[in-house]
Parts: C-alpha cells; sequence; structure tokens
C-alpha cells in the first residue's frame, strides 16, 4: 500500500535527521509548517534544550503565508543574534525546500543567519 503524504514526510524526516545534528555553537533551525502557521526553533541537540523560538503566532506579521514565514524567519535571526548564534544547520523537516520553507529561510538569511 502506498504511504500517505505525512507518512512520505516522516520518512523523509527520519532520512535527514540521521546526518543533521546542532550544537551549541551551530544549533538546528528546525522548521515545522502546518497548514495556517509556520514554526521555527533554534534547538541544541547536544544538551537537548531549545534555545529560541519564533512563530507566525507570535510575530505580528500581515499579508500572505509566504509574507508571515519571511518574517518568522527575520525574527529567528533576530533571536539568535542576541544569543550570539550567526551559524545555523538548517532542518526543513521532510517539508520540500519549496514555498514557505524557502521563504522562512531567505528571511533568516536577510537577518544574518549563515547555513
Amino acid at each position: 500500500m502506498a504511504l500517505s503524504k505525512t507518512e512520505k514526510r516522516q520518512k523523509i524526516k527520519r532520512r535527514v535527521r540521521r546526518n543533521i545534528f546542532g550544537t551549541a555553537a551551530r544549533p538546528r533551525l528546525s522548521v515545522f509548517r502546518s497548514n495556517k502557521e509556520i514554526y521555527a526553533q533554534l534547538i541544541d541537540d547536544e544538551a537537548g534544550v531549545t534555545l529560541a523560538s519564533a512563530s507566525s503566532r507570535t510575530t505580528s506579521a500581515s499579508g500572505n503565508k509566504s509574507e508571515k514565514s519571511a518574517a518568522v524567519g527575520k525574527a529567528i535571526a533576530e533571536l539568535a543574534k542576541s544569543k550570539g548564534i550567526e551559524t545555523v544547520v538548517f532542518d526543513r523537516n521532510g517539508f520540500v525546500y519549496h514555498g514557505r520553507i524557502k521563504a522562512l529561510a531567505d528571511g533568516a538569511r536577510e537577518g544574518g543567519l549563515k547555513f
């Protein structure tokens, strides 16, 4: 039987997460996209803690979903800069690097993050 859309994403997520690992110096920028919102977290996998988080619920961005995603990217970049983080490992969480995920990544790059 064929895998559902979420099962395919989970399979891709497990495969990608085998190689991606965040540290305190270079945390993992994990992105989750729901139908309405988008969330981003900076995670230190060694200590198992979330260093910073931003979402379209917490930012006061307006416009379409891609514009909100770009604003979330800029917000997570500002939070990272305030904690002294300049480089991150991008974890797209099994989502295709297109649309809102790409907009968030571009916004984070505009905010000064390197990955």
